[in-house]
């Protein structure tokens, strides 16, 4: 069986955070609101490079120049099919 995914807000992912950086410990937090090890520690590391929870917002040079690349790609390769 396969769980479905949860989504979660950001007033919630930065309460979480508050609790972390207060001093509960990770296993915790983890035990206490059903989360995921990965999830949590991705959610500390995006609040402390950017403070916002948004992929976008997060993501490296390299992805974002990639993202551009592709999206030009994509543009050029409609205009030659016309």
């Amino acid at each position: 069986m396969t769980q479905k995914r949860r989504a979660f807000s950001a007033k919630f992912k930065k309460q979480v955070v508050a609790l972390h950086a207060g001093g509960k410990s990770l296993a915790d937090i983890v035990r206490e609101y059903d989360l995921t090890a990965s999830a949590l520690d991705r959610w500390i590391a995006q609040s402390n490079q950017t403070g916002s929870f948004e992929e976008k917002d997060n993501r490296s040079p390299l992805e974002a120049e990639l993202l551009v690349y592709k999206k030009r790609n994509k543009q050029l390769e409609m205009e030659v099919d016309m």
